[in-house]
């Protein structure tokens, strides 16, 4: 099963349930793993199950820079803002560079989201038509 990763900037959070509410059909035929905060919101907005990590600012986003490293994730959707970001709020910097390492498609804006979810789900299909 595809697994992709969603985080979300405090200021990014509702550009991520709009995107997830759109896509939110694809979305559920995948295993979903979030930052807590984004993850929570994930649950309380859209019909999705999502395997919460630790929130940001104490470790998530090195929780899921780990699965990328395990070979567990096949996508990451980090809506960055990249004009407030906060202090307490994960640095992409650190999980581009493992992405990057280990050919994982990380999207950092909510067109390159799109293309991420569309295409891992497009891959996804055609697995399922090759079995």
């Amino acid at each position: 099963m595809t697994r992709v990763a969603l985080i979300a900037h405090d200021d990014k959070k509702s550009t991520m349930i709009d995107l997830v509410q759109e896509y939110e059909a694809v979305l559920s035929s995948f295993d979903l793993v979030a930052t807590g905060t984004t993850g929570q919101r994930i649950m309380a907005e859209a019909d999705l199950d999502v395997e919460r990590k630790e929130s940001g600012p104490v470790g998530g986003d090195t929780q899921i820079g780990a699965e990328v490293v395990e070979g567990r994730l096949d996508g990451i959707v980090f809506l960055q803002d990249p004009m407030t970001a906060q202090p307490h709020e994960p640095d992409i910097g650190a999980l581009m560079r493992i992405c990057n390492v280990h050919d994982v498609p990380l999207a950092t804006c909510r067109s390159a989201g799109e293309y991420v979810v569309r295409g891992l789900a497009r891959d996804e299909e055609t697995r399922r038509q090759s079995a």
